[in-house]
């Protein structure tokens, strides 16, 4: 993210337990939603996740586009859940249109602001990570339809356990740090992908060979999700204190959503 404003917010150390508390939340939400109420409840679930990021990341990133974002966000949501629920045969690529077009409104939009136009491309570059993240979350719907639904639940248990994991142990020993003064620590990062590969070894029922290769793709898997839950953390520095946990557990989970297709895709959980 380029330099925009944002409001103090609490100590970055003191984020890790909301953080690690939203994620949770989110993954009980998509995994237990659909367990429930099948389709329809894996639609809500996914849409809720949607609607959060929106409505979360002005405040949480300082963008100047306080009402354009959301507006923004949550028509792309809508329309990434459409070409994923109408079409007989959806297909991902088929989502690449919606970001297309969202250069173009968020273009429009920059043209809109009242002048003088404050830091137009971190605005601009904001809006449109944004669109993507909404976008990403959209896969999610296509998990059981690729490889099952207990393939599904596993890639997002692989993903919310790490996000768990990661903030947990940053609370507790964010040393040695990933950069100087920052409180997010190497050892976050590695139990995080360890945890994803635990959860992926643990749900799946073959062989030695068989449990090999799920824990190395519940690892790539968890190593995606903690990555990005550290890139988010750095993106919502001084956030409000709502707004900063809803960010670092949806983004990551819309990040390491294509990656958990392409693993339900190859049979790896």
């Amino acid at each position: 993210m380029t330099a925009t404003q944002v409001r103090p917010g609490p100590p970055a150390r003191a984020g890790h337990l909301p953080a690690a508390g939203a994620a949770a939340v989110a993954t009980a939400l998509i995994v237990g939603l659909p367990a429930a109420a099948g389709d329809t409840g894996r639609l809500v679930a996914v849409a809720v996740v949607q609607v959060a990021l929106a409505v979360a990341w002005a405040p949480a990133t300082g963008l100047p586009a306080r009402a354009g974002a959301p507006v923004l966000g949550l028509a792309a949501a809508a329309g990434a859940d459409l070409l994923v629920l109408v079409p007989e045969r959806p297909e991902v690529g088929s989502l690449l249109a919606v970001p297309g077009l969202g250069l173009l409104a968020a273009v429009l939009h920059q043209m809109l602001r009242r002048a003088p136009r404050h830091d137009v491309v971190g605005s601009l570059a904001g809006v449109l990570l944004l669109l993507c993240g909404v976008c990403a979350l959209a896969v999610l719907l296509l998990l059981p339809a690729a490889g099952g639904a207990a393939a599904g639940t596993t890639a997002l248990l692989v993903t919310g356990t790490a996000l768990v994991a990661g903030p947990l142990v940053d609370r507790v020993l964010p040393r040695p740090p990933v950069a100087a003064g920052v409180p997010h620590g190497v050892p976050a990062l590695v139990v995080a992908a360890l945890a994803g590969a635990a959860v992926a070894a643990l749900r799946h029922g073959g062989g030695p060979v068989a449990v090999l290769g799920a824990s190395a793709a519940g690892l790539l898997l968890g190593a995606v999700a903690a990555l990005t839950g550290l890139a988010a953390a750095y993106a919502v520095p001084g956030a409000r204190a709502w707004a900063a946990p809803v960010v670092r557990a949806a983004l990551p989970v819309a990040a390491a959503a294509p990656v958990a297709l392409a693993l339900v895709l190859q049979n790896a959980f």
